[in-house]
């Protein structure tokens, strides 16, 4: 059946959508008039998940006029009262965990201990974007001119179009909008068309929540109308500021739309992580959060270590633990809550996986475990002896899959990381901390943990990449640069005299 939320008609109300979800709405609510509609199936049963509305650009067009018309109030409401409301989101976040396990579940496959995790930080990036209200402040400046004085205020810009993907929908969808509102900003979120329920339920908390009509407005959309909806919304004269997390292929086409129209974008895009391993590690914690850092969310993370870049004189050993503890990561049902992975999100991403390791396979690299694949099931992966000849060497998996590269000297680790278009998160493990951290401020990542896994974001930190990864950052008072301008102000107290 179909239910509809918030109407079409009624967008003021902030949110776009229609979805199947028979715990919602009776078959009475029904739509009167038929609507384009799409459909999401459960990556591993392959049942019908979610049926949502196909977003037009009129939609788009609608929604980014529902943000416009409600951002004047939302601006001048004052921190205290926006600080109220988005703690009331992250309660309501926290509320609402039962149904968007269930969501993420469905919709992409998701293991009970990833929505956990999800949830948990969507709702600290909630609270640390809540305490940021009363931390968005300016400058007094000195001026040359006698009697003026002068001042730089940070303000909101306007509507942000926020853009999230569906690996990880709860913590980035929250991410994308979050912010934006602190600082006084309303929101137009599009979400994934991967898992369109679960980010309406992103929406439909900030609705919950009192932060008022049209101050978030969820568009959901059809694959195949992915690009015109986006284009529409940054090319609208409404949309001041985009923020964009996925693919650096998508990513290159949101920066060349939003560089067209003069629009500045925050972009957190694709990974290939180096985990450097240096001969003074410590191997048993480096085994512990390599294996997490690459099999987490079956490698379906931004922030994967994919090359495990491992000093020769620790290698084998190093090798021989790592390859004890990731054959204990199958992959299985996530509704049985026995098996440490879930399914990839589909047969297409298992394909390019099983693909860069046949070619590995093919040029040298030894099958260290895992390599099969059951559907959409497929185990943790370990290559060996991976050179720049193979594929996986400089392409991104997404998948469970992890490559070692084994090198000679810390200048050749550093080397071989730096040997990528990418540069997101990266880990450095060794004793020595200063040289520990020496390794990682040469090494081109907007992120690197020493002693510590590559998968790693908290609230309050600056989040982002540098090269084909993107640029800008989310996260605590970096995040405030990039949804406000900075605006110069004078005051002059006497009159001036003028050469004309």
């Amino acid at each position: 059946m179909l239910i509809e939320p918030i109407p079409v008609r009624e967008i003021m109300g902030g949110l776009i959508g229609v979805f199947d979800v028979d715990l919602l709405m009776p078959d009475a609510a029904k739509p009167s008039s038929p609507k384009r509609t799409f459909e999401r199936v459960n990556p591993l049963t392959g049942a019908v998940a979610t049926r949502a509305i196909a977003a037009t650009v009129e939609d788009a067009c609608a929604a980014a006029a529902s943000a416009a018309a409600a951002f004047p109030a939302w601006s001048l409401l004052g921190p205290g009262e926006r600080r109220a409301r988005l703690s009331a989101a992250a309660a309501e976040i926290e509320a609402r965990k039962a149904d968007f396990v269930e969501a993420m579940s469905e919709e992409i496959g998701a293991t009970g201990e990833w929505c956990r995790f999800n949830i948990a930080l969507a709702g600290s990036m909630l609270r640390e974007a809540a305490a940021l209200t009363t931390a968005i402040r300016g400058e007094v400046i000195p001026s040359t001119i006698a009697g003026t004085s002068a001042m730089a205020l940070r303000q909101p810009v306007g509507v942000v179009l926020s853009v999230a993907p569906w690996n990880a929908p709860v913590a980035l969808g929250v991410r994308s909008i979050a912010m934006p509102l602190a600082c006084g900003n309303t929101v137009v979120f599009k979400g994934s068309e991967v898992c369109p329920r679960t980010h309406w339920l992103v929406g439909e908390t900030f609705r919950a929540a009192g932060c008022g009509e049209g101050v978030v407005n969820v568009i959901s959309n059809a694959p195949s109308d992915a690009s015109r909806v986006i284009e529409t919304l940054i090319a609208h004269p409404t949309v001041r500021r985009v923020n964009f997390t996925g693919s650096t292929r998508v990513g290159r086409h949101v920066a060349e739309i939003a560089a067209r129209y003069l629009k500045p974008a925050l972009l957190e895009l694709g990974g290939k992580g180096a985990f450097v391993v240096l001969d003074d590690a410590d191997l048993d914690a480096a085994v512990e959060a390599a294996a997490f850092s690459a099999y987490m969310n079956q490698g379906q993370i931004c922030m994967s270590s994919e090359r495990l870049i491992v000093d020769e004189s620790v290698v084998d050993e190093f090798v021989w633990k790592l390859a004890a503890r990731t054959s204990t990561l199958v992959a299985g049902d996530p509704r049985s809550g026995q098996a440490p992975l879930g399914p990839m999100i589909g047969n297409e991403a298992v394909e390019r996986v099983q693909s860069l390791v046949r070619d590995a396979i093919s040029k040298g690299a030894h099958l260290v475990c895992g390599g099969r694949a059951k559907g959409v099931l497929m185990d943790a992966t370990l290559l060996d002896h991976v050179t720049p000849a193979m594929r996986i060497y400089r392409e991104e998996s997404f998948g469970p899959v992890a490559a070692i590269i084994r090198v000679n000297s810390a200048d050749e680790a550093v080397r071989v990381a730096n040997d990528t278009e990418y540069g997101l998160s990266a880990a450095v493990f060794g004793r020595e901390i200063s040289r520990a951290f020496e390794i990682a401020q040469r090494i081109e990542s907007g992120i690197c943990h020493i002693n510590g896994a590559a998968v790693h974001d908290e609230a309050h930190a600056p989040f982002g990449g540098v090269k084909a990864s993107g640029y800008g950052r989310f996260g605590g008072a970096a995040a405030i640069h990039e949804f406000t301008e900075l605006k110069w102000i004078t005051i002059s107290s006497g009159r001036r005299s003028y050469p004309i």
